[in-house]
């Protein structure tokens, strides 16, 4: 069963996430705090961790992880973003890799990624959204 996720306002105009299983954001518009169009790129960079987790370790080490950014490109007329580039960076200096290691290293996080996201899969593919009102008396 999927977890449930909601949000609830609070006095000073941010917002709090939940979920059934105890995790918790904090989120709005203004300093110190993420936007929708951020948590839409933080949804991305965190699947492409989760999903490259166990090729990085395999290869760096117990604890290892990648250093993910996305960037996203907003489009006026479509009221959403256009596109999203996501960088991904290896610290492997401690390995000892060779050229064409890396080169397999790069590919296999690659396939995990591509493979395992479903934030990237999602977002390759339209999907529809419906949405339900409920107003309490």
């Amino acid at each position: 069963m999927a977890k449930k996720v909601w949000v609830e306002r609070n006095k000073d105009g941010s917002w709090d996430a939940f979920g059934d299983d105890g995790a918790h954001i904090k989120f709005g518009h203004g300093q110190g705090l993420f936007d929708p169009g951020d948590l839409m790129k933080l949804a991305l960079a965190g699947c492409a961790a989760l999903s490259s987790q166990v090729a990085v370790e395999s290869t760096l080490g117990e604890g290892k992880g990648a250093t993910i950014s996305v960037d996203g490109t907003y489009d006026d007329e479509l009221k959403g973003f256009a596109s999203f580039k996501e960088q991904i960076e290896l610290d492997a200096s401690s390995a000892g890799l060779h050229n064409e290691d890396v080169e397999k290293f790069k590919e296999r996080v690659q396939k995990h990624i591509e493979r395992s996201c479903m934030v990237m899969h999602t977002y390759e593919h339209a999907t529809p959204v419906s949405e339900e009102i409920t107003v309490k008396q």
